[in-house]
């Protein structure tokens, strides 16, 4: 359990990503702060488009094209990352902080070795032979469930099914034991029944390593199985965060409230799944207000001037809502979209 005084094995503050520059930017990521710890698993949940990706490629220094730092900071073990050269880059990656990525085939060269692959670190970084690193990566396939490891340390990439290139690019993650590691959407190219072998991985590797984890997902089973912490995004800001139970068990957003009920059941009487109604908002048209009001049932005219502060309960949960407390108690305030006072 992670203790108050405790440091975060990386953090970011206030971040804010924008593509373009200037008044022609368009922020995507808006004030997000978030802080992983060792030993917890922290889940960043929302809709595609929410920045979500954005803020785990933050911690990793790697930003698509156009994308920057706006504003804010990005912290990996105290260090302040924003001045890092692209060699204070290299050192950290890898060794402090690692990702697994949503596609395997895109993280593995088709040119190499499965085997080579996960032993170049062992021989680039710690400087191993070439015979050491080999016996390092066999030993690392086995205990990520490659089997026959021997046999597959020669095998390409497109020799492996696609649960087992995901627990090869896990390998390559954890080669180097770094403190942090970023999930995101580790199993949505994978079938049911390997993906809840991955997550099993997934979860027996970081409570083995004691790592601190950011999972990235729009999938709330994978995030209930893996998570202790889960933060809710909206339109580049978090609208709800807490721990796991306690914002499953009664979501205080709206929004979480809608993804919580969009959730297929086989309960009988459910034929239809239910969704949130209308479209998250253009990144570059984000609505005054709370984002979120236009598609609310508890908004009332001060929802579409006034942005709600992300503020603490008295559960201990954070909620983004004017409204939260009647979200909790599934009493609407009333309007068009079920409040009298817009």
């Amino acid at each position: 359990m992670t203790t108050a005084h405790e440091s975060p094995a990386a953090e970011v503050r206030d971040l804010h990503i924008a593509f373009g520059s200037g008044r022609d930017g368009t922020d995507v990521v808006r004030g997000v702060s978030l802080a992983l710890h060792r030993g917890r698993v922290l889940a960043l949940v929302g809709e595609s488009g929410s920045g979500k990706s954005l803020t785990s490629l933050a911690f990793m220094g790697l930003l698509p094209a156009g994308a920057r730092v706006a504003s804010g900071s990005v912290r990996v073990e105290g260090a302040d990352t924003g001045e890092f050269t692209p060699r204070q880059w290299r050192a950290v990656r890898g060794t402090r902080i690692a990702m697994v990525f949503q596609d395997p085939a895109s993280a593995l060269n088709p040119a190499f070795t499965v085997g080579w692959q996960i032993a170049e670190p062992f021989r680039r970084r710690l400087g191993d032979s070439r015979a050491r690193a080999r016996e390092k990566a066999v030993a690392l396939m086995e205990t990520v469930g490659i089997p026959e490891p021997e046999r597959r340390y020669h095998a390409h990439p497109h020799e492996f099914s696609g649960g087992m290139r995901q627990r090869a690019v896990v390998a390559m993650a954890l080669a180097l034991e770094p403190a942090v590691l970023l999930a995101d959407e580790p199993t949505t190219a994978l079938d049911v029944t390997v993906q809840a072998q991955i997550l099993r991985l997934l979860a027996e590797r970081q409570r083995a390593a004691g790592l601190a984890m950011l999972l990235v997902s729009h999938d709330l089973g994978v995030v209930a199985r893996l998570a202790q912490e889960v933060a809710v995004v909206y339109a580049g800001r978090i609208v709800e965060q807490g721990d796991l139970d306690t914002v499953y068990a009664a979501p205080a957003h709206p929004y979480t409230r809608g993804l919580m009920d969009a959730v297929p059941e086989a309960a009988a009487g459910e034929p239809r799944l239910r969704s949130i109604a209308g479209h998250p908002p253009d990144p570059g048209r984000v609505p005054d207000g709370c984002a979120f009001h236009p598609r609310c049932a508890f908004a009332t005219a001060r929802c579409t001037t006034e942005r709600p502060l992300l503020r603490t309960l008295a559960d201990g949960r954070r909620a983004a809502c004017h409204h939260a407390e009647s979200v909790l108690a599934g009493t609407a305030p009333g309007g068009p979209y079920g409040g009298s006072d817009l």
